[in-house]
Order: C-alpha cells, then structure tokens, then sequence
C-alpha cells in the first residue's frame, strides 16, 4: 500500500491547532482581591513596589508564588481564579514585626480583605503648612512594638505622588536622640528646593525609619497647592 505522507502532515497540523484553539479557550482570572495593609483599622503606609505579600494555591501541579506588591497608602490587589490560597507576610520586608502566620483568603468574585501588621513605630496623623519656601509637619507617633528602637523621622518634598525615601527633591532628617519624647506632636520642616520654585504644587510625607528595618513606614502622600 502506498502511503501519502502529505495526509500524515495535514493530520498533524489539525492535531497541534486543536490543541492551540484548546490553551486560547482557558478562562482567564476575573475576581480581584483587594485589601489594605493595616494597624487598628489604620493602613500603614509604605514606599511603593517596595513590599510584598505573596499568595500561594494548593492543590495544582506547580505550587508558585502569587506576588502580590502593596501601593504605597498600604492598598494592594490582586486578579486571581476562585479558590483557596493562603496569603502570607515576607519576613523582613515591611516595617512591621516579622509574622509567619499565614492567612486563609476564599476568593469567590470581587474579594476584600485587610492585612494585619504590628508596626513598630508609625505616623498615627500628620498636619502640614507652608510659609513661603519652608514646610512644616506637625506629627503625631505611636510606638506599638519597641522590639527594634526608633531611628530617625523623616520629612520629605516631591514633585509628584510617588514620594518616598529614594524618590525625593528636599528631605530633613530627624534623628531619635534629638527627639526628646516620641509620644508628644513632632514638627519637622523642610525646604521647597529652588527647582520646584515654579510648581503648581508639591507632595510631602513622613517616614519613619527603624533601626534595623530597611522599609519605613509612611504617612499617606498629602498635595499642598504653592500656586
């Protein structure tokens, strides 16, 4: 029997484009997660991008991380299949106190939940005014976990939102020993540097640095209109 080898090539590419009209019908992720790191209902503020939660599922044949980054007013969200997953705190990466507990989250539609933390020391509220080309903050703190001491507090000034310790065009720096008692309003001041003499407007925040923690914790990014 003659055999036709182009019958054999043209019932594989039916094979293989069976199989790729197969992968390009999966359901793609619809319920999105969505939450806040927080303190006593309080989100913790933190430098964009810069922490991470991580999201695990069980139950399939790769058991990966789900990396899920916290915006810097403490929000994060996450598109993601209906299901289980534990959701879990990296050791060393907030300016929180380390928690290995992991966290059962149902996802079943749009999903909300929040994220405990134990912060150290945090900006609890912050008032701002400006005279001229110097910007005052008025801070309030709370020291929750005293584990690792307070380092500094920082003022910053920035032409846009994204504002924090690595993103900024003016900062004071207050150190701990200069702090005669933390839990009594904090006024800092920084100055508008001369090349934002022309702005609309500026942001400014508060960091608060811990000895022995790479992140610090914000207070929320506030606009103050110069124009």
């Amino acid at each position: 029997m003659k055999i036709n080898p182009y019958k054999y090539i043209l019932l594989f590419i039916i094979a293989v484009g069976g199989v790729g009209c197969e992968k390009d019908n999966y359901a793609s992720p619809e319920s999105l997660l969505t939450g806040k790191v927080i303190y006593e209902g309080q989100a913790i503020g933190v430098r964009s991008n810069g922490v991470q939660l991580e999201l695990w599922q069980r139950g399939y044949a790769f058991f990966t991380k789900i990396p899920v980054f916290v915006n810097q007013d403490g929000s994060f969200s996450a598109l993601l299949f209906d299901g289980n997953y534990k959701l879990t705190r990296q050791n060393g990466v907030g300016p929180w106190v380390n928690n290995t507990d992991s966290i059962d989250v149902k996802v079943s539609g749009n999903t909300m939940i929040d994220v405990p933390v134990t912060p150290y020391t945090f900006v609890k509220t912050a008032t701002y005014q400006r005279n001229g080309t110097t910007m005052t903050a008025t801070a309030n703190l709370q020291t929750v976990s005293a584990a690792n001491p307070l380092e500094s507090v920082r003022l910053y000034v920035y032409r846009n939102a994204l504002i924090d310790d690595l993103n900024q065009d003016g900062i004071t720096v207050i150190n701990a020993s200069e702090i005669t008692n933390v839990n009594q309003p904090l006024a800092i001041s920084v100055t508008i540097p001369a090349s934002l003499a022309n702005a609309d407007a500026v942001y400014v925040r508060i960091g608060v640095k811990t000895a022995g923690v790479a992140e610090l914790a914000y207070s929320l990014a506030e606009k103050i209109q110069l124009k």
